[in-house]
């Protein structure tokens, strides 16, 4: 996997929150986590916490990310705790999805990519779905001004509407922005989206 700074400013954030046992759920996972059943496909997974949250109610869980660190955590967990999350190690920019899921969660992801490899993810994402089952996406939007975390390669800030217009046919179960303080008087504006495929589970 080629160097990206995103990856390593993650993979160095992971593994203080791993040695730091910092496994609450964000905001975005608490939200999403009642929508989850069945199979689930954690794409861009961080330390999994999301993932072992789903497992412990029931889902079995594919955890994918782009940080050694993070799936060195996961499968390390999963084995001492015995549940169903199995973990990879993926380049998640054009990393080929096998089969299909009741829920596909990617949460803080795509503004990673550059706006037409996030665009492509998406849709694949949303192919994999099942009917009746369930997408939540996050992503960063236009107007966040914190760019630490970003490689100056590649990265995609989202226009507040833009994820709705792409769930045109869906569902939307929730769709809401929300804004937070960062470092440096700076800010960061999500967007957060829980969409439901038409269809028959």
């Amino acid at each position: 996997m080629a160097e990206n700074k995103s990856i390593a400013f993650f993979d160095e954030q992971f593994r203080r929150q791993a040695r730091d046992a910092a496994f609450a759920l964000n905001p975005f996972e608490e939200r999403a986590l009642p929508f989850l059943h069945g199979e689930v496909l954690d794409f861009g997974c961080g330390l999994g916490n999301l993932a072992f949250a789903a497992a412990r109610q029931g889902c079995r869980v594919t955890a994918l990310d782009a940080s050694p660190a993070a799936i060195e955590h996961i499968r390390a967990r999963a084995a001492g705790e015995g549940v169903a999350v199995s973990a990879a190690l993926a380049d998640l920019r054009d990393y080929p999805i096998a089969g299909d899921y009741d829920a596909i969660v990617c949460i803080g992801l795509l503004m990673f990519f550059d706006c037409a490899t996030a665009w492509s993810v998406l849709a694949d994402l949303q192919a994999h779905v099942r009917p009746g089952g369930v997408a939540v996406v996050n992503v960063l939007a236009e107007g966040t001004t914190y760019m630490d975390m970003f490689d100056p390669a590649g990265y995609c800030l989202f226009e507040p509407v833009e994820l709705e217009r792409r769930f045109a046919g869906w569902t939307i179960e929730m769709s809401e922005q929300s804004e937070f303080s960062a470092p440096h008087n700076t800010r960061k504006r999500f967007v957060t989206l829980i969409a439901r495929k038409p269809g028959k589970a």
